[in-house]
């Protein structure tokens, strides 16, 4: 099984603010679709509160909420856990090969420690937020694939889908 981080950020690691993403990617969330579609999600309760209704739960995936308030209540469709590793062990009993850690900024922090690959989307331009992507330690993490995407009319920004992997020790 591959643990894997899936996030978009700016230059200055911007990933949110207000709960919200601070661009609009079509292209982008095709990407994240595909890639996250018919495995486990895992995100953090504001995370997941920040998703627009149309999209909450996320649809064909097992959406998994981490919130430590113990009364807080699983919005139907959705598990709510405390941990992390309880989240990834849910996944592999269910038998996914790949489940995603979504975000946001304190769950990708510990996501790090634990995950084999990040799918990151690396947009070319700087923002304001207040939510930031936890830097990547280039010791522990080897950049394997980049697929650049160009501004066009449906995208205000040229960004990159690039592929990190763990390094082996």
């Amino acid at each position: 099984m591959r643990i894997s981080m899936i996030a978009a950020m700016s230059k200055n690691r911007v990933i949110g603010r207000n709960n919200d993403l601070p661009w609009h990617l079509p292209d982008d969330f095709k990407f994240f679709k595909y890639k996250t579609k018919n495995h486990h999600v895992i995100m953090g309760r504001k995370n997941f509160e920040s998703l627009p209704p149309k999209f909450s739960p996320l649809p064909d995936r097992i959406n998994i909420i981490l919130s430590k308030n113990p009364t807080f209540v699983a919005p139907k469709g959705t598990i709510v856990l405390q941990d992390l590793k309880e989240a990834i062990a849910l996944a592999t009993e269910n038998g996914d090969d790949e489940p995603f850690i979504i975000g946001g900024g304190e769950i990708y922090k510990l996501g790090l420690e634990i995950s084999d690959r990040i799918y990151l989307t690396e947009i070319d331009a700087i923002m304001i937020g207040d939510t930031f992507f936890p830097k990547i330690d280039e010791n522990k993490w080897i950049e394997s694939n980049r697929t650049h995407h160009p501004e066009d009319d449906k995208h205000h920004f040229p960004f990159d889908f690039v592929t990190y992997e763990k390094k082996t020790k």
